[in-house]
């Protein structure tokens, strides 16, 4: 199995910056694409950014700009980094991986995991 843990939330100004970090661990043979999505109160979860391991980046167009995502393939984590935060950017973050892992008999087995969420607030 691969888990991961999403770290570096908090409460911010507008305007201040944060620093998300995913890491991934298990056993994991590779991992394709990382992807940061969010879920504030009664509203849907939506996709933040993503980034393929050839460095390929997909951006929200209510974050362009403002966030970058990026990866450490040799530390299987990935970050994002947040300026210019707004209150509308408050939400729960949950990174996300899928890849190839390892079964109990040793075959490689697509696999796609999520975090436990971090709590990003921007107050006003």
């Amino acid at each position: 199995q691969v888990q991961l843990v999403e770290s570096g939330g908090g409460l911010v100004q507008a305007g201040g910056s944060l620093r998300l970090s995913c890491a991934a661990s298990g056993t994991i043979f590779s991992i394709n694409a990382m992807g940061w999505y969010r879920q504030a109160p009664g509203k849907q979860r939506e996709l933040v950014a993503t980034v393929t391991s050839g460095d390929r980046t997909n951006y929200a167009d209510s974050v362009k700009g403002r966030f970058t995502i990026s990866r450490d393939n040799a530390k299987n984590t990935m970050y994002l980094q947040m300026n210019s935060l707004k209150p509308e950017d408050t939400a729960v973050y949950y990174c996300n991986a899928e890849g190839v892992t390892y079964s109990s008999y040793g075959r490689t087995l697509p696999f796609n995991s999520w975090g436990q969420g971090t709590q990003v607030t921007v107050s006003s």
